[in-house]
């Protein structure tokens, strides 16, 4: 079992801006394209900004140039303020970028995604050179599982592949992507085991133990480890 990773879900064909790309040429791209934002790289390929919608309106509103007052998505981007003061991506991007890895799981990069406030994240790989971008939209799409399909997929992942258990061996409950695991095991290490697998299914949201266990092998693994320091740490007898 393996959480849904970024790179499986990321868009690879990322279009991008160098710090010095005129920002009539970013504007552009970004009605053509029809996004939101877009990353700026460096000679390298590594992320170094990110520049999106808001870059583009803090700054004092400017007149709305000639032929620019089309309709559609251009033509609106082409009025917001802020653009008559800049000139380049490097003069509105925000930096430092935030980027996840493409190895990163889904929830993860969910997770950044909310705590900085953005919509989108470039990717990059172990060197830091820009291999995609993510957007939430994408983010989503693998976690929105149904209750059904998530119980069926703890019943396969958790209690098959991860315990060796027939399907039936424990009562699963899905609520609202809230699993609760009810039964009994053999070993209190695989009550943890289960409750640590469960919580990485794509779409669950909380993982609720009512599992008890037979033997609790966590203290016998303490114990042998207290005996085992204790022998190592026997002070040796004077004269030998």
């Amino acid at each position: 079992m393996k959480a849904t990773e970024v790179g499986a879900v990321m868009t690879r064909d990322v279009v991008t801006a160098a710090y010095g790309t005129p920002l009539g040429d970013v504007v552009r791209v970004l009605g053509e394209r029809r996004v939101g934002g877009l990353p700026v790289t460096d000679e390298d390929g590594r992320v170094i900004g990110v520049i999106s919608t808001p870059d583009l309106a803090r700054s004092r509103p400017r007149r709305t140039p000639e032929g620019a007052s089309g309709p559609g998505w251009a033509g609106l981007i082409s009025r917001m303020p802020g653009l008559g003061r800049a000139r380049t991506a490097g003069d509105v991007m925000t930096a430092p970028a935030v980027t996840v890895g493409a190895r990163a799981t889904v929830t993860e990069a969910s997770w950044l995604m909310t705590g900085h406030g953005v919509a989108r994240l470039p990717v990059v790989d172990d060197e830091e050179r820009l291999v995609g971008i993510v957007t939430r939209g994408e983010l989503l799409r693998p976690v929105l599982r149904t209750d059904a399909e998530i119980e069926r997929a703890v019943r396969r992942d958790v209690l098959g592949a991860t315990l060796w258990l027939t399907p039936r061996a424990l009562a699963v409950a899905v609520e609202d992507g809230v699993v609760t695991l009810t039964g009994r095991l053999e070993k209190r290490g695989d009550v943890d085991m289960a409750v640590r697998a469960a919580s990485r299914i794509n779409g669950v949201v909380a993982v609720v133990d009512q599992l008890s266990y037979r033997v609790d092998d966590t203290r016998a693994a303490v114990e042998t480890a207290g005996i085992a320091g204790a022998v190592g740490t026997e002070e040796p007898v004077a004269g030998t």
